[in-house]
């Protein structure tokens, strides 16, 4: 009896000590919202806020975790290719060489970038380097110009660097990379630019978790020729038999531009190797901060329903005490 006569007492008694409307806290500006209450656990926490809030973060989780599982997807498709070009550019190496530290002229700096976000910090790193680039090889009698690859690096280098920009390229992963595409556009951009040395700056691609900030300098036929000459490290050049009717600085010049084309090839495939590498990293780990955070709002949720529901009681049972008082 005493049992129904606290159920009775607390159903009349409910409507008076209900401590706000749930429909008023987010639109009467009377009640603080979740950012504007106190410590965990205090009374006056809306537990429609924290559902809501606690929504909101498995949501954004559940785009994480899909975006993780689609930047796997592609890595793995651009894997292989990868790996595969790497054996075109190494033959050039072995015989015109890699020389970053040749003084020349006319410099270009190829940047190459992604067009999406999201990916950590391989952007930047890129961007860096290639202002780093630019500073070494300026001067008084130097030229240094920059030819953009993607729209997360032109977005960093038009605002400081516009006038130094001789040509920007974006959308080049909007289909799936191939030689023929990547030789066009480096064909593009040789008819565009003057150089002596070509220094392109990508990210070298080791593990999902792991990239290397790369700079592979084609050099220019005359510049080529002279290394040649001098006797540096192209000086055993002329022990090659050149047959047919083409002079040495045609086959120099076919030569640097088919180098070019496949160093760009390799670059580009390695820049989305590690761009998609990178993307699975940061997914993941938005994923593991998303699943603390719901933790954590899990454990606020429960405390404030808790304390909600023993308020309540001790309300109900007070009530009950003085009616019979």
């Amino acid at each position: 009896m005493a049992m129904a006569a606290l159920r009775r007492e607390g159903r009349r008694f409910a409507p008076l000590i209900s401590p706000r409307p749930i429909t008023a806290v987010r639109s009467s500006p009377l009640y603080p919202t979740l950012e504007d209450e106190g410590p965990l656990g205090v009374r006056h926490i809306s537990t429609q806020v924290v559902r809501n809030r606690m929504k909101s973060v498995k949501n954004i989780q559940k785009i994480t975790k899909a975006m993780k599982m689609v930047a796997a997807s592609k890595l793995r498709a651009i894997q292989t290719k990868t790996e595969n070009s790497r054996g075109l550019w190494q033959p050039f190496t072995a015989l015109l060489g890699d020389l970053p530290s040749a003084d020349v002229k006319k410099n270009v700096v190829v940047t190459i970038s992604s067009d999406k976000g999201l990916c950590g910090g391989i952007n930047s790193t890129s961007v860096k380097i290639s202002k780093g680039l630019h500073k070494l090889n300026s001067g008084p009698e130097k030229e240094t110009k920059y030819v953009i690859l993607g729209e997360k690096a032109k977005a960093q280098l038009v605002r400081d660097s516009k006038k130094d920009i001789e040509l920007i390229i974006t959308e080049l992963q909007k289909n799936p990379l191939n030689y023929t595409q990547v030789s066009v556009l480096a064909d593009e951009i040789l008819k565009n630019v003057e150089y002596d040395a070509l220094r392109i700056v990508f990210n070298k691609f080791q593990s999902v978790v792991s990239f290397v900030p790369t700079v592979s300098t084609v050099l220019s036929p005359e510049i080529v020729e002279r290394e040649a000459e001098s006797g540096g490290k192209l000086g055993d050049l002329d022990s090659y038999e050149v047959e047919g009717g083409e002079t040495k600085g045609e086959i120099l010049q076919n030569l640097a531009e088919f180098q070019f084309s496949c160093t760009m090839f390799n670059a580009v495939l390695e820049n989305a190797c590690s761009e998609q590498g990178a993307r699975m990293s940061a997914m993941d780990s938005s994923s593991r901060n998303a699943g603390d955070m719901l933790d954590r709002l899990t454990l606020t949720y429960n405390r404030t329903r808790q304390a909600s529901i023993t308020t309540e009681l001790i309300e109900i049972i007070s009530g009950a005490s003085a009616l019979e008082g």
